[in-house]
Formats: C-alpha cells, sequence, structure tokens
C-alpha cells in the first residue's frame, strides 16, 4: 500500500500548485490541511483552488462548513480519516497539503487527553475579549501562554476552554509530535525576499479578484464565528469596512500580518518537522518541485 503524502509549508510557498502536480504523477487527491479552506464562502481571502484545480484533481476538507460553524482539530482528523480510507478505495494516493501545523500534529500524533469541545463554554468564550483571556491563561498555564501566538484567536480560546473544563493546563493535555524523520513528508521553503514578494503579489490578487466584496457578503455568518473572522484579510477588511482602516492601511496590514503567519509556520515546522525540507527557486515550476519529490521518494 502506497503511503500517503505529505506537503506542508507557509503560506503562499506553493505547496497547493505542486500538490497538483504531484496528485497528476501519482494519481493522487488532495487532502487539505487549513484550518480556514473548511469554511464554505471563504474562498478569495483563503486562497482556495480554483475551481478548474478541483475539477481536475478531486479534494477534500474544502467547503465542509458554514462560516457560523463550529470547526476543530478534532473535526479535522476525523474527516480526513474518512477522506483517507476513502481515496484508498478507489485505489488512489492521499496527498495532504497545508500549512496548519498543529492539524498535522494532531493526525499524525494524536490530540492528546484533552476534552473535546463544550459548544455552551466555546460561546460564553466567544463573547469574552481576548485580553482577559491571555490574562487568565497567564496565570492558569504559564507554559501555554509563553508559546501561544497573540493574533490566534482560536488557539487562545480553546486553551482557555480546556482550562475551565479540567483546571488543567492544555499543555499538560497535548499529545507530543513524534520527531522520527518522515520521509514522504515534504516542508517547502523559499528564500525571505522570495516568501514576501508571493505574498504580496498574492494579496493584491486577492483585492483584485474581490476580497471585499466577498467580506461585505459573508458579514452576517462572520459576525458569529470569531474563529472565521479572526482569518487573516477578513479580520481587516471587516475593520475596513467598519471604517477603521482606510483600503492602503488594509492591504498593507493584510501583508504584514500574513508575514507574520508565513514566519510563525515555518517556526513550527522546523521545531517540529526539520527533515526533509525543499528549498524553491523563483522560476522554478511546480512541475519540477514535483518530480524532485518523486526522485526523493525513489
Amino acid at each position: 500500500m502506497t503511503p500517503p503524502l505529505f506537503i506542508a509549508g507557509p503560506t503562499a510557498v506553493g505547496k497547493s500548485a505542486v500538490a497538483l502536480a504531484m496528485a497528476r504523477r501519482v494519481d493522487g487527491e488532495i487532502i487539505a490541511v487549513d484550518s480556514m479552506q473548511v469554511y464554505r464562502g471563504l474562498d478569495i481571502g483563503t486562497a482556495k483552488p480554483s475551481a478548474l484545480e478541483r475539477a481536475a484533481v478531486a479534494h477534500h476538507l474544502i467547503d465542509c462548513v458554514e462560516p457560523d460553524a463550529p470547526f476543530d482539530a478534532a473535526a479535522f482528523v476525523q474527516r480526513a480519516q474518512i477522506a483517507e480510507a476513502a481515496i484508498r478505495a478507489r485505489g488512489r494516493v492521499p496527498i495532504y497539503c497545508g500549512g496548519t501545523g498543529f492539524y498535522f500534529s494532531a493526525l499524525l500524533s494524536g490530540l492528546g487527553t484533552a476534552p473535546g469541545a463544550d459548544l455552551a463554554l466555546r460561546a460564553q468564550i466567544a463573547a469574552e475579549e481576548t485580553p482577559a483571556l491571555l490574562e487568565e491563561l497567564r496565570l492558569g498555564d504559564p507554559e501555554t501562554y509563553e508559546r501561544m501566538d497573540r493574533q490566534n484567536r482560536r488557539r487562545i480560546a480553546r486553551a482557555v476552554e480546556v482550562l475551565r473544563l479540567t483546571r488543567q493546563p492544555f499543555s499538560s493535555q497535548r499529545a507530543e509530535w513524534k520527531m522520527e524523520p518522515r520521509k514522504n513528508f515534504f516542508v517547502l521553503v523559499r528564500e525571505p525576499e522570495d516568501l514576501r514578494a508571493r505574498i504580496h503579489t498574492r494579496v493584491d490578487a486577492m483585492f483584485a479578484a474581490g476580497l471585499v466584496a466577498e467580506t461585505r457578503a459573508l458579514l452576517p455568518q462572520l459576525q458569529h464565528n470569531r474563529t472565521a473572522a479572526q482569518a487573516i484579510g477578513y479580520r481587516q477588511v471587516m475593520q475596513h469596512l467598519a471604517g477603521e482602516l482606510d483600503l492602503p492601511a488594509t492591504l498593507a496590514v493584510i501583508k504584514l500580518r500574513t508575514w507574520q503567519l508565513a514566519r510563525r509556520q515555518m517556526t513550527w515546522f522546523r521545531k517540529h518537522q526539520p527533515t526533509p525540507w525543499l528549498s524553491l527557486s523563483p522560476s522554478e515550476v511546480p512541475e519540477a518541485a514535483a518530480q524532485r519529490i518523486v526522485d526523493l521518494l525513489e
């Protein structure tokens, strides 16, 4: 049985294009490992594969739930395992592709002993301000607080949820990533200048494609789901629509926040998945990168 392939890396590095090229080479189907592409309607701002790309190669775990519905790592693992089994039943190769490191960790190393979602408590936490939640973490779970991404409202809320449910730190209940090398797990990287330029180009293209109009249409749902509303791009456009940011400032903030996200993703993969890494050049086409992966697998 051919093992699944894993293609990971920071936002805008070119994962999706390489995964598409790989799928064509190995008769594969793609399972998205992305905490925001699961939401229907969040299309432009999450850089979902186009309709043509999804028609050419089957994609899974995209457009799974409405923007006002909850979705977490446990739901991802459950759906991913179902998708992988169905892909294998068709005699094809599962190709996991994305940048949400925690989802990769949950899939490959388990979810630990932390309890499942408590919807009533989540609704209560959703109504609370982020600084207050961070202070609660600082006092009750300093280890999680120190390594927590202060911009990631979803992770902050989950850590507080676990702390309140169990009265034990989230840090003591998470599964540890297994550090053994995985020859079928590839982290794509680029030189910082190249990656930053690609991020800027992508953000400009999103606005040209109608990100503001897409966000305006989603406002009623986004206002009921802080997780989706915190997605980079949508959050800043919501501020623009509320009159808090002018358009040039909105573009600048999204580019900065996306670059910061990419750096955090690189830090995560550097810590948890040291090899093999595949460095892409500005001129390298996805097909060439896919061939290099094939060569490494052989």
